[in-house]
């Protein structure tokens, strides 16, 4: 079943010659539950395009459906109800809240959404990421590994339909990297939620369902992975 659908998508910066086309007339659907990767060189429109998919940057045209829902046919308020709600942002640098702790930013976006606290999904998503004994530390208290398993839980709390992660091993040595992908990988599994990463490293877009391959702004492969 479908959850996602881009439709000739562009975006443009810049005006008269020294316009940029970062994303060219680009489409494809992304089924619920899939685990999709997306790579690319630097320049190739990856981020853009994960920013264009979480409503955080509007296309120059062309459409994106989260279900049947037009998401840039939705105001500035609805479109930010969209982000909160369906949407998990997972970034490289974290962008966690200095002065609040573990717990805090966890359940921000929720408190954001002037919602009450699940308190039984906070305390499953606590012990799943490891980190039920640090619930009170403070950002600068915690490793980068620590910090990014925080930036899960906030994208995770809301239950979102899909969660987008820009490049979430960036930062990690090669053991919280490994970590950290069988956390999203959980994610994708026990929560049924469907799954798009932005990622360099190949051995992460090979443990993927499905690899979509960007080259200065248009799709030049989409293969899905075989099994053995």
């Amino acid at each position: 079943m479908e959850i996602l659908r881009v439709e000739n998508l562009v975006k443009e910066y810049g005006e008269g010659e020294t316009k940029v086309r970062a994303l060219d007339s680009i489409s494809f659907s992304v089924e619920r539950g899939e685990f999709l990767a997306i790579i690319g060189p630097s320049g190739s429109g990856k981020s853009t395009l994960l920013h264009i998919l979480g409503g955080v940057d509007r296309p120059t045209s062309g459409k994106v459906y989260m279900g049947d829902e037009d998401v840039y046919a939705l105001n500035e308020e609805s479109l930010a109800i969209f982000r909160r709600r369906q949407v998990g942002l997972i970034y490289q640098f974290y962008n966690l809240i200095p002065v609040l702790n573990v717990v805090e930013n966890i359940t921000l976006p929720v408190l954001m959404d002037g919602r009450e606290v699940n308190k039984n999904r906070l305390e499953e998503l606590l012990k799943a990421l490891g980190l039920e004994d640090k619930r009170g530390s403070l950002p600068n208290q915690l490793s980068g590994g620590q910090q990014q398993r925080v930036s899960i839980g906030r994208a995770l709390m809301n239950a979102p339909a899909v969660v987008l992660a820009d490049e979430p091993t960036g930062n990690l040595d090669s053991k919280n990297s490994r970590e950290i992908v069988e956390l999203l990988k959980m994610s994708n599994k026990n929560y049924k939620q469907t799954l798009i990463v932005i990622t360099h490293d190949e051995q992460i877009a090979l443990q993927a369902d499905r690899i979509i391959s960007l080259e200065d702004g248009l799709i030049v492969k989409d293969d899905r992975i075989r099994r053995a």
